[in-house]
């Protein structure tokens, strides 16, 4: 009878050894993967900042003695990001093409919100060290001069810069799957100058678009209210990508959505600061956003040589708006009807409210 009961002990040892084998292979493929998949991240972040020839700025005089790092950054204090995208058709090796579209992200870690300012491209402001021109050209000195440029004219501290091109912007909503979006109108332009790869031809109505049709899209100015229609179009179409991005397959996806990109971008945030930011816009919800100059305060202004820029009324007032739209309390939700309001009655509208 002993000897049938050790190899009943025997049995069972025997059968626990491949469970425990198993599991122990499954948890080492799990933290395999965690580590590949975080390592993968750090990497193609951290090869965002592009230095030596890398550089968008290598063959830039005026930016080569412009390496002042960014002030480190403590968590709690609001952060501003300005995002700068290129068209770099036609730009020589070596130039740096004037932005086309200039935005600054300004994120408040205290109340969870984040605020998108777009500036027109044509205000006419001073440039440090280069006297008074289009805010676009800003970047063709280099990042620390446009961002004190953009600093100067919303009063506002500027840490932090992303720069990318018409490729990068499409190879980011290729990688994130498209988004689907609300085209509200017709969009038809096309040039023999740019080819006919850079032609917009859109239809009204909720569709799906792809990297090169959310080019078409942000890029669309013909129309009446040109760059102004424009500035408004790309802070809602950069917040349909921002919500894809931090989607939960978008995040599962993310090293594979970065490799893509990282080619095109360049930034002077280090890797530290781009996992707190992340994290802070993932927590965050949008707190406002608006135009620069907004249109209350737009004056036309004709340069020396006889050319057409957009001037201001009021610096100081200007600075004014910006610091009300960041300190400006969440809007408070229109009331639900009441259920007993009689037939053919309505509330009234907020402002604002759809």
């Amino acid at each position: 009878m002993p000897p049938r009961k050790n190899r009943h002990a025997k049995a069972g040892k025997s059968k626990k050894k491949p469970l425990l084998w198993t599991l122990a292979i499954i948890l080492l493929l799990i933290i395999g993967g965690l580590v590949y998949y975080f390592t993968s991240i750090y990497n193609q972040l951290d090869n965002m900042h592009k230095t030596g020839e890398d550089s968008p700025w290598a063959n830039v005089p005026t930016a080569s003695a412009e390496a002042v790092p960014p002030p480190q950054w403590e968590g709690t204090e609001p952060v501003n990001i300005l995002l700068m995208g290129v068209d770099a058709r036609g730009v020589k090796k070596g130039e740096v093409p004037r932005s086309d579209t200039m935005l600054v992200a300004s994120l408040d870690p205290v109340k969870k919100k984040f605020y998108v300012f777009s500036i027109l491209r044509d205000t006419f402001v001073p440039i440090p060290d280069h006297g008074s021109q289009r805010i676009n050209a800003a970047i063709t000195y280099g990042p620390n001069t446009a961002m004190q440029t953009v600093s100067d004219l919303l009063g506002i501290p500027i840490q932090y810069y992303v720069y990318t091109d018409f490729q990068g912007f499409m190879k980011l909503v290729d990688a994130v799957g498209g988004v689907d979006y609300e085209v509200e109108k017709d969009m038809r332009y096309t040039t023999k100058a740019d080819g006919p790869e850079f032609d917009i031809n859109l239809k009204k109505g909720f569709q799906h678009l792809d990297g090169k049709m959310a080019l078409q899209y942000v890029r669309f100015r013909h129309d009446a209210t040109s760059d102004f229609t424009r500035t408004e179009r790309q802070r809602g179409f950069l917040k349909a990508v921002a919500d894809k991005v931090i989607s939960t397959t978008s995040i599962v996806k993310l090293p594979t959505i970065l490799s893509e990109v990282t080619p095109y971008i360049d930034t002077n945030i280090v890797v530290s600061d781009m996992l707190k930011l992340g994290a802070l816009g993932y927590d965050s919800s949008m707190g406002g956003s608006a135009q620069i100059p907004p249109m209350h305060l737009i004056r036309e202004k004709t340069t020396k040589d006889g050319s057409q820029v957009i001037g201001f009324s009021s610096e100081r007032d200007l600075k004014a708006f910006v610091q009300d739209t960041l300190t400006a309390p969440d809007p408070t939700p229109t009331p639900a009807p009441d259920a007993e309001a009689s037939p053919g009655s309505s509330p009234s509208a907020t402002p604002g409210s759809k």
